[in-house]
């Protein structure tokens, strides 16, 4: 046997579709009445698994493609020139002077030594360049990522005491994060981090910025005592009972919070009143950490140059190692990676959110489109190569890359002239960090992170775009104060993600009726008024402009409640899927339809013909008012028409639903058969699926030839491999049709092509050099809502007439 056919055969008896089983030559029939209204009849191919394996092999030139992407660098740096030198100079100097004291301070919140943050910026300004796509990020170490690593950290030396350095446990996480990043950057998955909502981040941000406050107040106010591994709630409590402990630290990191803070303030009232010299005023605002790290380093050199070395008047930053000392491969241990295997997925979500989010923000700025994919790839080598040096997890700073961008960056090739900077540090100035006050540098960490809370306008705004969303994101905050940061985000994402499902289950559908609507041009100067009334000279123009739209029969979501929207016909129902058909929503939907359905609709005889005692103890006996009588006004069940212009795949679930929703019509409506109609179905495995189900085709009736339906067709002009005396002749004899059609339709007559003469014969419009445009053996897949809406409403009046026609025959012969 034919494989398709076999499939085909499986997939009936699975889906139980044997009562719309089609008989052996019902498509011929269908190929047949098709050959009398166009001149070619065209059956769709059945896609197939073969079809679908072969489209994804790749090919030389996508393979060719693929390998360039990988290093975008190679399609700009062939132009590169002076002028854009000059600009990266400037601005990689300018950034690396203000990422030296950035990133000493983040390797504290790291639970590192100050050089830790000085490698792990290096390597992220050092590699960039060959992967990235984006001139204005800069990688390197974060408030947000540090603490993260700070807290793997600490859970390990709390469980494994004494088993593993500091360095060991970073360098592990930080490794295999990067092999992570790797395989998802070389596989191009950067569309997962789509499925990530922004409000679980925003929460955890907010979050960690008041963590990463709470673990910087003490050092600034030299409270010694506090356990910063504790809840944050905890924390702040302890923090306000050491108040009295406070030491000579807090003159140093109050001071510098201050400071800081205006000298923000005053720059930024300075780039508005003198606009002329704005970038100047911007370029000195980011200079203020590095003017302030000096300020205070140089404060603690004239107090502690008398002093013997190693005695302290406040905590110092203390003896640095020159150089890259720290520089070697990373703990390889099966025990170790599966002790940091637990932190990841909260440590990879934030680094690749927190960088997507910066290098996005900056193309859209700037009018440059980066790619998601190859950032990660960027950021999994910058992490993976890091360790090597003695960096830890990194990844892009909004802080530094509003440096660079300021500065006048050119090309990605900035990075390089950073790192300058930072193996200067290095190497020449490890003797001055020494008196670096450790205060100085937790005010200003206290001041980068209080730029990150999510302000009150913003929560204002998530009340009124999405109210249930504001309510998970304050229980994100709650948890991440009372649990910890990784449990905010996950239980955050859970809840987003459950909130979603809710959404699709209870997804609304709608009820369409028809609406005859016509353009109103107001037109200016001495042109005429606008719209011509139906008794004017130009009524025949103005119908002319007129057009059927379909909108909401239930008026609650109408755009004018004013408006009548009509049925298009006693007994046809159209239904929209106002979002995709699948299994999470098939149940709300297909009981909505058909309700409603049911409630408009009387059966088409008095009871559907299962005797009491055969009847199921859950099946209620229909009630009289159901029953066809004079007195019952609602119609018969015709036909159902589902737009599909939101559904893209179709489930198994869902379409065992479509089957028994169309079973248990065809019961109410016995004995006739009820008519299902697809409008805006694009898929060829959507359109597959339903065929095999036993959809998009009238159902014979105990012969091969379909029943009570009339024949019609969507067609456009093919005219593929003709001569142009063919094409010439095929135009003459079309616009000669075009001609009697506007000639009819000026007399009067009745619409070319229409059953709306009432002798119950479909007229056939035949045109040279037309093709269907759907296959000839689904005519019930139609493509677009207007051509289903005809099909099902000329069949139902062809059914109701043939009706009216039996009873006067049957009343006449009694």
């Amino acid at each position: 046997m034919n494989p398709n056919k076999l499939s085909t055969v499986v997939a009936r008896k699975v889906f139980h579709t044997d009562s719309h089983k089609r008989p052996q030559g019902e498509q011929e029939a269908l190929e047949n009445l098709a050959k009398e209204a166009i001149v070619t009849p065209y059956i769709e191919e059945e896609p197939t698994i073969k079809e679908w394996v072969w489209s994804l092999r790749p090919t030389r030139q996508s393979s060719l493609q693929y390998v360039s992407t990988l290093f975008p660098f190679t399609t700009w740096i062939p132009r590169y020139n002076w002028h854009w030198m000059l600009g990266d100079v400037i601005a990689g100097l300018t950034v690396g002077l203000v990422v030296v004291p950035q990133a000493m301070a983040y390797a504290l919140l790291a639970n590192l030594t100050p050089e830790y943050g000085l490698y792990t910026s290096f390597v992220g300004a050092a590699v960039y360049w060959l992967f990235g796509t984006s001139k204005d990020i800069v990688i390197g170490t974060t408030a947000v990522g540090s603490l993260l690593v700070g807290g793997v950290i600490n859970t390990i030396e709390h469980d494994k005491p004494g088993e593993y350095t500091r360095e060991e446990i970073a360098k592990g996480l930080s490794f295999l994060s990067g092999l992570i990043l790797i395989f998802l950057g070389l596989f191009r998955l950067g569309w997962l981090i789509e499925l990530i909502p922004y409000v679980p981040i925003s929460a955890f941000v907010t979050a960690a910025s008041f963590t990463i406050i709470g673990t910087q107040l003490p050092v600034a106010l030299g409270i010694r005592g506090i356990n910063t591994r504790e809840a944050p709630y905890k924390v702040y409590i302890n923090l306000f009972k050491g108040l009295p402990r406070t030491q000579l630290d807090a003159a140093i990191g109050l001071t510098s919070i201050v400071l800081l803070f205006i000298l923000r303030d005053v720059f930024a009232k300075l780039e508005v009143r003198q606009p002329a010299r704005k970038r100047l005023w911007a370029m000195l605002s980011s200079m203020r950490l590095t003017f302030t790290i000096l300020l205070y380093t140089f404060i603690s050199w004239i107090v502690h140059r008398s002093l013997p070395r190693g005695e302290h008047r406040f905590r110092l930053v203390g003896d640095i190692e020159a150089g890259f000392k720290h520089a070697g491969p990373p703990p390889i241990s099966g025990e170790l990676f599966g002790l940091v295997a637990p932190e990841l997925p909260a440590m990879i979500i934030i680094l690749i959110i927190e960088h997507i989010a910066i290098a996005k923000n900056f193309g859209r700025q700037y009018g440059y489109t980066i790619i998601p994919s190859q950032e990660i790839l960027a950021q999994g080598a910058s992490n993976a190569l890091g360790v090597f040096v003695g960096g830890y997890a990194c990844t892009g700073s909004f802080g530094a890359s509003a440096v660079l961008t300021k500065a006048g960056v050119r090309t990605p090739l900035a990075g390089l002239f950073s790192a300058m900077i930072l193996v200067l540090a290095l190497y020449a100035l490890t003797a001055v960090f020494y008196y670096i006050p450790m205060a100085a540098l937790a005010g200003l960490i206290i001041h980068a992170v209080s730029n990150l809370f999510t302000p009150p306008s913003a929560l204002y705004k998530y009340w009124k775009l999405s109210p249930f969303e504001l309510l998970i994101w304050i229980v994100g905050i709650l948890m991440a104060l009372f649990q910890g940061l990784e449990t905010s985000i996950y239980v955050t994402i859970a809840l987003s993600f459950a909130l979603l499902l809710v959404r699709m289950a209870k997804s609304e559908g709608d009820f369409l009726g028809t609406v005859k609507v016509q353009r109103v041009v107001h037109r200016t100067g001495k042109e005429e008024a606008v719209f011509q009334t139906p008794n004017s000279a130009t009524d025949d123009m103005e119908k002319e402009k007129e057009r059927e739209v379909f909108l909401p029969v239930e008026k609650k979501d109408s755009p004018n409640p004013r408006i009548d929207v009509a049925a298009p016909y006693p007994g046809v129902f159209i239904y929209r899927f106002n979002e995709a058909f699948n299994y999470v929503n098939k149940a709300h939907h297909l009981d909505h339809l058909a309700s409603y359905v049911m409630a408009h609709t009387r059966r088409t005889r008095p009871d559907d013909g299962v005797p009491l005692k055969d009847r199921l103890w859950s099946d209620a006996i229909p009630k009289p008012s159901q029953s066809p009588s004079t007195t019952n006004p609602l119609p018969l069940l015709r036909a159902v028409i589902l737009d599909c212009s939101s559904i893209n795949n179709l489930d198994i679930t869902s379409i065992q639903g479509l089957i028994d929703a169309r079973n248990s019509l065809d019961k109410y409506a016995a004995p006739e058969i009820v008519e299902w109609h697809f409008a805006n179905l694009q898929n060829r495995w959507t359109r597959r699926a339903l065929a095999t189900a036993g959809f998009g085709y009238p159902v014979s009736q105990g012969s091969d030839t379909p029943g009570n339906w009339c024949p019609a067709y969507s067609v456009a002009s093919s005219l593929a491999g003709a001569t142009e005396e063919d094409k010439r002749v095929a135009g003459v004899r079309e616009r000669e049709v075009e001609g009697r059609d506007e000639e009819r339709r000026r007399s009067g007559s009745k619409k070319v092509g229409g059953d709306e003469d009432g002798d119950g014969e479909c007229e056939i419009n035949e045109k040279v050099g037309m093709e269907p445009v759907h296959g000839v053996d689904r005519p019930f897949f139609h493509i677009d809502l207007v051509d289903a809406v005809d099909t099902a409403v000329r069949d139902a009046r062809r059914k109701d007439e043939s009706a009216v026609a039996d009873r006067s025959t049957n009343g006449t012969s009694n």
